[in-house]
C-alpha cells in the first residue's frame, strides 16, 4: 500500500512503535565510521550500523552491546545515546530505533552470518547503499521521523538538539 498526500502518518503522542531497537556507529580517530554490510533481516543488502530488536528485559543500552557482540565479534566500552529515529512503514511496522555512537571497543571487527564490517572515511561513505538521509547520524544529537513505502522514504522530519531523558 502506498501512501497518499492523507494517508502519511502523522507523528504525535499517540504514536507507538511494534519494534523497539537500536543502532550504532563507533568511529575511529574522528575520520571512519565502521558499518556492516548487512546480511540477514530489516535492511539485508544495505549499508548500516550494527543493531538490532531489543529482548525482553534488556535496555536499549545493553541491546546495543549484545548486537555489536553479535554481529561484529568485538564489545563497545565507552557507546554515548546520540539520537532517536521513528519510523513509520507502509506495511504497518513502526520501528522505534536508538542511536548510539562510540569510539572504543575490544576485540577485531570479524565478518558474521550477520554482518561483513567495512571502515569508511566520512568523506566516502556510501551513502547511495544506505537508507535515504543517514547523513545526520555523524553528526550532533537528534531526533527524526520517517515514513517509508517499501525502501522509498515519503516524509521526513528530523530535530538536532538534546534529546529526551530515556
Amino acid at each position: 500500500m502506498a501512501y497518499s498526500d492523507t494517508e502519511i502518518a502523522v507523528f504525535d503522542a499517540s504514536w507507538e512503535p511494534n519494534m523497539v531497537a537500536n543502532l550504532v556507529f563507533l568511529t575511529r580517530d574522528g575520520r571512519e565510521v565502521l558499518l556492516i554490510h548487512k546480511k540477514t533481516g530489516l535492511g539485508a543488502g544495505k549499508l548500516n550500523g550494527p543493531g538490532g530488536k531489543l529482548e525482553d528485559g534488556e535496555t536499549p543500552l545493553q541491546a546495543a552491546v549484545r548486537e555489536v557482540e553479535e554481529e561484529l565479534q568485538i564489545t563497545p566500552t565507552d557507546l554515548e545515546r546520540r539520537g532517536e529515529l521513528h519510523f513509520h512503514f507502509a506495511d504497518g511496522l513502526k520501528l522505534f530505533c536508538t542511536v548510539f555512537t562510540g569510539e572504543h571497543f575490544t576485540g577485531t571487527p570479524t565478518e558474521t552470518r550477520e554482518a561483513k564490517p567495512e571502515w569508511f572515511a566520512y568523506d566516502a561513505v556510501p551513502y547511495d547503499r544506505m537508507w535515504e538521509d543517514p547523513q545526520m547520524l555523524l553528526g550532533e544529537s537528534f531526533r527524526a521521523w520517517f515514513c517509508f513505502d517499501g525502501e522509498a522514504m515519503m516524509k521526513r522530519e528530523v530535530r538536532f538538539g538534546d534529546l529526551p531523558d530515556e
